[in-house]
This record gives structure tokens, sequence and C-alpha cells, in this order.
């Protein structure tokens, strides 16, 4: 099990994940992604953890060519706190 307590989505993390749910042409895993990674951000993030789906997601798309780099530091940003991560 990851220790991921205590881990929450960096700034720049989250203004990359907004900028991902703001642009109307982001996929589907791109959005479930980022929405992950912005419920992270702040003070409360500390406390939750990505979803088994939105982890899904997020490593769909760290492993696409398709996805633009806010999209992947949403995704590593979410993955990062998900369990069964590394960190």
């Amino acid at each position: 099990m990851a220790n991921n307590e205590g881990k929450k989505t960096s700034p720049e993390a989250a203004k990359a994940a907004s900028e991902v749910l703001k642009d109307g042409r982001t996929a589907e895993d791109s959005k479930k992604a980022a929405a992950s990674a912005l419920s992270q951000a702040g003070e409360a993030g500390r406390q939750k953890k990505t979803g088994d789906e939105a982890a899904a997601a997020a490593s769909d798309v760290l492993q696409s060519d398709d996805h633009g780099r806010d999209s992947k530091k949403a995704g590593g940003s979410g993955l990062s706190q998900a369990d069964g991560g590394n960190n």
C-alpha cells in the first residue's frame, strides 16, 4: 500500500488541472485525471486519495502520446496520490 497520507496536489499541478478542465477539446481520461488532482488541492486535499477509475484514467494519460503537458501534469499528480503507488 502506498504511503500517500498527507500528500496534496501542488499549486503548479492544480493550475494545469484547471486548464485541462477549461479546455473543451480535452479527452475524457484527461478530464477525469485533472478533476481528481484538482479535488486534492489545498489543505483539504491531504485527506483525499485518487480513486481506482481516476487512477486508471491518469495512467492512460501518462502512457499516451495523444495528451498534452498539462494533462500529464494533472495525471501524474493524481496517480501519485492513488493507493498502490510507490510514493
